[in-house]
């Protein structure tokens, strides 16, 4: 994906004066992941894993069995499609493609594509609140998309202390927030739904080093699981799927 909508953007999660609470993890588990997913949207339904991976030419529509990695069921997105975010609401899995301006409906248990959609600015992150889905396309601006007709309804700006924030990615929607990949960094912003405020930071800094993991690229990710309360954080081409617990970081140790 591009980063032209804020060239030489670089993001910081904890410094001086920023007034958002900063939080980091403590590591629950470690899962298989396939290091060759280009991961671009995931999900938990279901007890399994839905996954979204990108790239021209090798971009799909997955699901895996947490426990073992294991793929269950997969669809290859065609060329020059590059998928992108992925959510489920109402039974059906919606996917968007990068620069295409298009997005895919499936049936969730099938992996039927029961139809298309389209969108006017580039397609990044996608997740829903339970009635409407929420997108982001790597600017500051999320948009929620009226689920019926699939257009724009309403859109918010992602800001804090410091203002704009931009490159927004991967979402998941968890216990009423959103939560939001920031591209090329390890922090997870935390964004009030209402407002756009940013909440928090979650640093996940360490997790997944690449020195450790040669040809790892950046944190792109997060699923969660409503029942069990548990999170999951992955990345592009990491070869592992983490379960974390979310700490204030003044409760970390070293």
């Amino acid at each position: 994906m591009s980063a032209s909508l804020a060239p030489n953007y670089r993001y910081v999660c904890q410094l001086d004066g920023v007034e958002a609470p900063v939080y980091t993890y403590r590591l629950i588990h470690t899962y298989p992941h396939d290091p060759n997913a280009y991961t671009q949207g995931l999900i938990f339904r279901q007890n399994a894993l839905y996954e979204s991976t990108g790239l021209r030419g090798q971009s799909s529509l997955r699901q895996t069995i947490l426990e073992t990695g294991e793929i269950t069921q997969r669809i290859e997105i065609p060329q020059p499609y590059f998928a992108e975010g992925l959510t489920e609401l109402g039974g059906k899995l919606y996917q968007l493609t990068w620069q295409e301006q298009t997005g895919y409906i499936y049936d969730l248990k099938s992996f039927q594509e029961t139809g298309t959609f389209s969108y006017p600015t580039e397609g990044w992150g996608l997740t829903e609140d339970g009635r409407r889905l929420i997108m982001s396309d790597g600017s500051e601006r999320l948009y929620i998309l009226d689920p019926a007709t699939l257009q724009a309804i309403a859109s918010l700006s992602v800001q804090d202390e410091r203002g704009p924030v931009y490159r927004i990615n991967e979402l998941e929607y968890i216990e009423g927030e959103i939560w939001a990949n920031i591209y090329q960094t390890a922090c997870i912003a935390r964004i009030d739904p209402q407002t756009g405020q940013v909440l928090g930071w979650i640093d996940i800094t360490g997790l997944h080093d690449p020195v450790d993991h040669p040809g790892a690229e950046v944190p792109n990710g997060i699923a969660y699981d409503p029942i069990g309360k548990r999170i999951f954080v992955t990345g592009k081409w990491w070869d592992s799927l983490y379960e974390i617990k979310v700490i204030p970081l003044e409760n970390s140790h070293p």
